[in-house]
């Protein structure tokens, strides 16, 4: 099953996915410019294989929840999402602000 949800943060509009998988669920945040997802993200991928994309993206691990997403602090960012002022430690909540 697959849940999507309009998401508000302080005023801006974000769009939440959760999909369920037999043992596992995969939770994303985006708006148009980029996202922050659970652990399934591989950022090594696209810092190194989708460079050329300028993939704005973050990384938390061991959250379960979009709720979760939101609060935890990123582990891994790309390269574009730092040069965006994102980093590692920041929570996934303030990490979409600077998306805006």
């Amino acid at each position: 099953m697959i849940a999507i949800e309009a998401l508000h943060i302080k005023g801006h509009s974000f769009t939440a996915v959760t999909v369920y998988l037999p043992n596992t669920t995969l939770l994303t945040v985006s708006n148009d410019r980029g996202y922050i997802m659970c652990g399934a993200l591989d950022i090594t991928l696209l810092n190194e294989r989708l460079a050329d994309r300028k993939i704005i993206a973050g990384r938390a691990v061991g959250v379960k929840t979009i709720d979760q997403l939101l609060k935890a602090p990123l582990e891994s960012v790309t390269y574009e999402a730092g040069i965006q002022g994102i980093v590692p430690g920041m929570t996934g909540e303030e990490a979409l602000l600077k998306m805006i």
